[in-house]
């Protein structure tokens, strides 16, 4: 394809991700946390370099678990205080984490008080190591997310998806591929 068109279909898709996007991040009617968690006890025993898995609220959440056959839908990254930023209900942002439509970014852990969540904690990383890890995920903040995802998790809805066979074979990598991008 020319230069000209791909761009323009990249501009397309990226309009109609974010359409979707606003969609999909939409919360679940009638959601509820089977087992919060204990905000208290999760604030003291998280270190940097844990990942915390969420059971999110929103439409895309529900699709995650769907296709993933799994209670978490999210996951984040715990920096510790690293940023000095403070959220709007006082909290220090601790968190890294990539949210469709809005790309990497950093989040207080205030954010998951009332949400279902459980601690993935790395096994075998020195402290230096798991220094490393939060430093690589706090370098990538401000990165866009990858509209092109949105379409990729979709195809998963059709067991055969609606497009010529000889397109197929480029419908099995997921987002753009672009270095810039997060998914």
């Amino acid at each position: 394809m020319p230069n000209n068109t791909v761009n323009l279909v990249d501009r397309l898709l990226d309009a109609v991700g974010r359409r979707l996007a606003g969609k999909l991040n939409s919360p679940s009617l009638g959601y509820q946390p089977f087992t919060p968690s204990d905000f208290e006890t999760l604030c003291r025993t998280l270190r940097p370099g844990d990942v915390l898995l969420v059971e999110g609220r929103e439409r895309v959440s529900n699709a995650i678990k769907y296709l993933t056959q799994s209670t978490w839908s999210h996951a984040a990254m715990y920096v510790g205080d690293r940023f000095g930023l403070e959220s709007e209900d006082g909290g220090p942002h601790r968190l890294v984490e990539v949210n469709l439509g809005e790309g990497c970014v950093s989040a207080p852990l205030s954010k998951y008080a009332r949400y279902n969540t459980r601690i993935c904690r790395p096994v075998g990383l020195s402290p230096s190591e798991c220094r490393q890890v939060t430093e690589f995920m706090s370098a990538r903040i401000g990165l866009r997310y990858d509209m092109r995802n949105i379409f990729d998790l979709l195809r998963y809805f059709f067991p055969t998806p609606p497009a010529p066979v000889r397109w197929r074979r480029r419908m099995l990598a997921f987002g753009s591929g672009d270095p810039t991008r997060a998914i």
